[in-house]
């Protein structure tokens, strides 16, 4: 009889010990979240097999779990990535942002708060697009900070904080990074001269990606902390302008680049925001030879950031941090670069705007290079990280943990996802279909004195047969149920989101009155 017990507690045991995921152990893991700027899914050549090299990245992948269907839920913003990170570091889905995402209110907890009062301590290092109250109450030190009240749109005249703990982060606090002649680094005030014009180079200062890779080696290096550490690593690449050390650039000569599928000269029709900052980087009509460079240009700042990225994991690995580390790699947004006739985000196509890389990888998970189709959003990252760091999700967090689809206990947490552009672009997609309807409200341009033509256009998209959405089949009679039933269901999920307060943002008039 104590031989039977015995047996049956040792295969209990067994049982138990297999059914434990690898990332569930005793130790809290260390965090590293890497968040790319501009970075479409097909930036990454293990997800999209583009012509892209990104080695480094790709072995994230191959040796963690990566989300195919990762997705921004939209923005009212052009600079889409003010709502993709508000929705990052609070967890909130984009009609819940205030201003539209550019202030995180106190009762919005933020991802480096949950992981404070885990015992966590939280570092940023690079790029911030939120109000400083939130970024001093988020992160206990953080080093080189960018994007707060001085921008100079250059990757290598980046105007930069030191850490302020008061949240000040005076402009006349700011500093630039320059070469002297003995190539050595040095720091210089930001002046009023200092303004957006000629571009620098890699003679003339160093790069931001690798900047923010060197803070975050130096913080890796020195940590001597017994709690473990949450890193919110923020590069601002591969944002426009498309700068690259010349050795990256000549690994993409232009003529040897591909058009993407979804290729146009000129986008079709009017979207309601076809001219503005990100479109005008280029002339109309975008020839081949205009896009071959713009690609060739984006693969190269990759491909550089992608470099600098080793550079943190190798250090990681170095030190025996590594295999007690949780890495998080996510894209705020997506980016034409020559699709659809487009070069910015300001859209709801998924390369063009909204589909994002997602991988979750390091020593601590070891998935070993699974992936999964399952719907999710930008803002469902917050709760995963929780669920598997083993640490609370806060109530104001709305997004859905991932959990259950890394476990293999289910294959989606969501049945659709749903997107806005302003108060011009709607996108639902549910089963294998993608609706986008796009408004136009008559009206008059007061600043240019302009009359505004109304129109209205819907494109209908069998995403999984035509992933770039080349073929509009909102126009063909069999199609006609399907299309009703989709527009039905994107009402719906307007209402449940909230999808009815655009006017409090000061638009002439909302999406849904002019649909």
């Amino acid at each position: 009889m104590q031989t039977s017990l015995r047996l049956l507690a040792i295969l209990a045991a067994f049982a138990a010990f297999v059914a434990t995921p690898s990332y569930s152990r005793t130790k809290k893991p260390n965090i590293l979240l890497i968040y790319t700027d501009d970075h479409r899914y097909t930036g990454v050549q293990s997800l999209g097999g583009q012509f892209v090299q990104t080695p480094h990245i790709d072995l994230l992948k191959n040796e963690g779990f990566a989300f195919r269907n990762a997705y921004l839920m939209g923005s009212f913003s052009g600079a889409t990535c003010i709502p993709s990170r508000a929705s990052l570091l609070t967890g909130k889905h984009l009609f819940e942002l205030e201003q539209p995402g550019r202030r995180l209110p106190e009762e919005h907890t933020t991802i480096g708060e949950q992981f404070q009062e885990a015992g966590y301590n939280t570092h940023i290092v690079g790029k911030w697009h939120q109000d400083k109250a939130s970024l001093a109450r988020s992160f206990d030190s953080g080093d080189t900070i960018m994007g707060l009240d001085a921008y100079l749109v250059d990757h290598y005249r980046m105007p930069l904080w030191d850490w302020d703990p008061s949240g000040a982060f005076k402009r006349e606090d700011a500093y630039l990074l320059e070469y002297d002649d003995q190539r050595k680094v040095f720091r210089r005030p930001l002046t009023e001269d200092d303004k957006p014009g000629p571009t620098g180079t890699e003679r003339t200062g160093p790069h931001t990606s690798e900047i923010f890779a060197d803070r975050a080696i130096d913080y890796i290096k020195s940590y001597d902390k017994s709690d473990p550490f949450f890193m919110y690593l923020a590069f601002h690449a591969p944002h426009d302008p498309r700068q690259a050390p010349q050795k990256y650039k000549d690994l993409y000569p232009e003529d040897d680049i591909e058009l993407p599928p979804s290729y146009m000269s000129e986008h079709p029709f009017d979207n309601g925001h076809i001219v503005l900052r990100d479109e005008e980087l280029a002339p109309w009509p975008r020839t081949p030879e205009i896009i071959r460079k713009e690609l060739s240009d984006y693969h190269a700042i990759i491909t550089h950031l992608d470099a600098q990225i080793g550079r943190v994991i190798a250090t990681l690995k170095e030190n025996g941090s590594y295999e007690n580390t949780l890495i998080i790699l996510a894209g705020d947004s997506g980016l034409a670069a020559g699709c659809h006739g487009l070069l910015g985000k300001q859209n709801i196509y998924d390369e063009d705007g909204i589909h994002v890389p997602l991988i979750f990888s390091g020593g601590y998970l070891k998935e070993q290079g699974q992936d999964s189709e399952a719907l999710c959003y930008i803002h469902d990252i917050f709760p995963t990280i929780c669920d598997l760091a083993g640490i609370d999700i806060p109530e104001s967090v709305g997004g859905k943990s991932l959990l259950p689809v890394i476990e293999g206990e289910t294959e989606q947490v969501r049945d659709y996802t749903y997107h806005a552009y302003m108060q011009y672009q709607r996108a639902y997609r549910k089963g294998d279909y993608k609706l986008i309807e796009y408004v136009k409200s008559p009206g008059r341009d007061w600043k240019r004195g302009d009359v505004i033509r109304g129109s209205r256009v819907t494109q209908l998209f069998n995403y999984k047969k035509d992933p770039w959405e080349t073929r509009n089949l909102a126009y063909f009679p069999e199609y006609a149920d399907i299309l009703e039933s989709m527009k039905i269901g994107m009402r719906q999920t307007a209402e449940k989101l909230g999808d009815n307060k655009t006017h409090l943002i000061n638009y002439d008039f909302d999406f849904w009155d002019s649909y």
